[in-house]
């Protein structure tokens, strides 16, 4: 018995300083019609995905970029979204900028089941970029100003038919994130990122930034035997070039599905999530092959202490 889900990629393009959130929400409500259409079960939007990639402005004090964050999810502006999606019965990921009751801003994504149920919340574990103003650069990458590492790592759950997992934008390209979730049995990843292509300290790197965008996350689903879903919020947005390229990515490492342009675009795959069992039950059998007892002897030798991982349940 095969477990088939039809999933949509909905790329956007980018967003201007000015866009309210209510805009933003009809161009999100616009893909999820066109979801719609192709037979979508579940829909995946972007990193920060309701507002201009804000980090790209220093401000003096930290709270001075409050106002791109939702203080509940949903809330006014996006409850149309997710009473659309109920519905049509189409679930979703959705990545936006999150400030709690007790003042903490983290980059977060919400999962949303067809029926409209919130099944998971993720915050991102590894925030990139640096803390302090620095005007030497062409634009500024103040992800680490303006958020906080999650403080409850990689988790899996069970949706859509099977075992979905979350990430964020920079955790796409370490390896523990596959590996944390691989370990869990994941068997669908969905991944959001906003990437400027121009790489500040290092710029003989921004011609590999879409290179490097597929290397590791063909290399994630094949060595964890899972699909994975990176969609983008790409173009030139405020001045600066953001890579688009969102895709769908088989167990097997090879894309299977791709945006041709670099604004808003729905590209969508019929996946099943079966064929995760023609990897995780052959090479990369976790139960049978894998060595943990290595890895945590190698850490201790080098004074790093292991991470903590629960292993594939069968």
């Amino acid at each position: 018995m095969t477990r088939v889900v039809t999933v949509g990629a909905a790329q956007l393009g980018p967003i201007s300083r000015e866009e309210t959130r209510s805009e933003v929400v009809e161009r999100l409500r616009a893909l999820l019609a066109e979801a719609d259409t192709a037979g979508c079960a579940l829909v995946v939007y972007p990193e920060l995905a309701l507002t201009t990639f804000f980090p790209r402005w220093y401000t003096e004090d930290v709270g001075g970029h409050d106002h791109y964050f939702e203080t509940s999810m949903p809330g006014p502006d996006t409850s149309a979204l997710f009473d659309d999606a109920a519905q049509r019965g189409i679930g979703f990921s959705l990545g936006y900028a999150e400030l709690t009751a007790d003042g903490h801003r983290y980059n977060t994504t919400v999962l949303v089941e067809r029926d409209g149920r919130l099944v998971a919340k993720y915050r991102k574990v590894h925030i990139p970029g640096h803390e302090n103003d620095e005007p030497w650069r062409p634009f500024q990458h103040l992800e680490r100003r303006y958020f906080e590492p999650s403080p409850d790592g990689f988790g899996v759950w069970p949706a859509f038919g099977g075992i979905v997992g979350l990430a964020t934008c920079n955790d796409r390209r370490w390896p523990e994130t596959y590996r944390e979730m691989g370990l869990q049995g994941v068997e669908l990843i969905l991944i959001g990122y906003n990437t400027p292509i121009h790489y500040a300290p290092d710029p003989s790197q921004d011609a590999l930034a879409g290179f490097h965008n597929r290397l590791v996350m063909s290399a994630g689903a094949y060595q964890n035997g899972t699909w994975v879903v990176g969609v983008a919020k790409g173009g030139n947005e405020e001045g600066v070039d953001a890579l688009a390229e969102s895709s769908i990515i088989a167990p097997s490492g090879e894309v299977v599905a791709c945006a041709l342009g670099n604004g808003d675009e729905l590209v969508s795959a019929t996946i099943d999530l079966d064929m995760c069992r023609q990897y995780t039950e052959t090479v990369f059998d976790f139960g049978r092959y894998r060595r943990p007892e290595m890895y945590q002897r190698i850490g201790n030798q080098r004074g790093v202490a292991p991470t903590a991982s629960v292993e594939r349940e069968r």
